[in-house]
């Protein structure tokens, strides 16, 4: 998803277009999830993030802190965000195995 999103509208108030900002970001994120992996045992959903008041200025960052930055960027008085969220398989990582003596 590569969408920008504003921060006003005319029926409702701000507080609530961030929220609803949100819970799309959430929706899509469950949606993507859904998708069948080609191996379950080993694999899982990732996403790669951008996030700005612009695409030029957007800057990388992990998932769970995507709903914090969005609130960062409202503060900074901006009418508009951009928002980039790639859905990509990533490996599990091995588990270690432990030896007790």
């Amino acid at each position: 998803m590569k969408k920008v999103f504003k921060f006003t509208d005319m029926k409702k108030n701000e507080d609530r277009v961030v929220e609803a900002i949100k819970n799309e970001i959430r929706k899509y994120a469950k949606r993507e999830k859904k998708k069948t992996l080609s191996d379950r045992a080993t694999m899982y959903w990732d996403f790669d993030c951008r996030i700005g008041t612009t695409i030029d200025n957007a800057k990388e960052l992990v998932f769970e802190e995507l709903i914090k930055e969005i609130d960062k960027v409202k503060a900074t008085g901006a009418t508009e965000v951009y928002i980039e969220i790639l859905a990509k398989e990533v490996r599990k990582p091995l588990k270690e195995e432990i030896v007790v003596d």
